[in-house]
């Protein structure tokens, strides 16, 4: 990343310098979605996709999920906060769940799908699924959609 008083100018994504760190990956799609705070957004997974994420505007409380059933580290999680100033940016490997909480108002997220998005592949797990208990930082309820509201709360793939 370059900075200086106008501003800054950074490298989003690199084939060679990721494949050197190991993720030897191909994307298909980009996506990008806009928040309002308290928003909450997952927790969904399409166990054919990887996603590489990163905060354009705004800060956001971003957790990952292993939904893989053979996975020795099955239904663990890890919480990062992913902000427009710590450009700071998520890989999310397939087989995981991904969600995150808007912290700001006008809270920017971009993603990029290593395969294209497809609504039949796609599931979801509750934000409060008592086994995987993710240690949200709400200060209320968060805002969810009608898809994530009507999740059941113990449901697991």
């Amino acid at each position: 990343m370059f900075a200086d008083e106008r501003g800054f100018f950074k490298e989003t994504w690199s084939d060679p310098k990721y494949a050197a760190l190991g993720l030897d990956v191909r994307f298909a799609q980009d996506s990008s979605s806009r928040s309002a705070r308290d928003v909450l957004r997952g927790i969904h997974y399409d166990f054919r996709m990887a996603k590489l994420v990163q905060c354009l505007n705004g800060r956001i409380f971003d957790a990952i999920v292993d939904l893989r059933r053979d996975s020795s580290t099955y239904l663990q999680w890890e919480g990062f906060e992913l902000t427009d100033r710590n450009h700071k940016q998520l890989f999310v490997p397939a087989g995981f769940g991904h969600a995150f909480l808007a912290l700001e108002d006008d809270t920017i997220v971009h993603y990029k799908n290593s395969v294209p998005y497809d609504a039949a592949a796609e599931g979801a797990v509750s934000w409060r699924n008592p086994r995987i208990g993710i240690v949200w930082p709400l200060t209320g309820e968060p805002r969810l959609s009608a898809k994530d509201a009507a999740i059941p709360e113990d449901f697991l793939p």
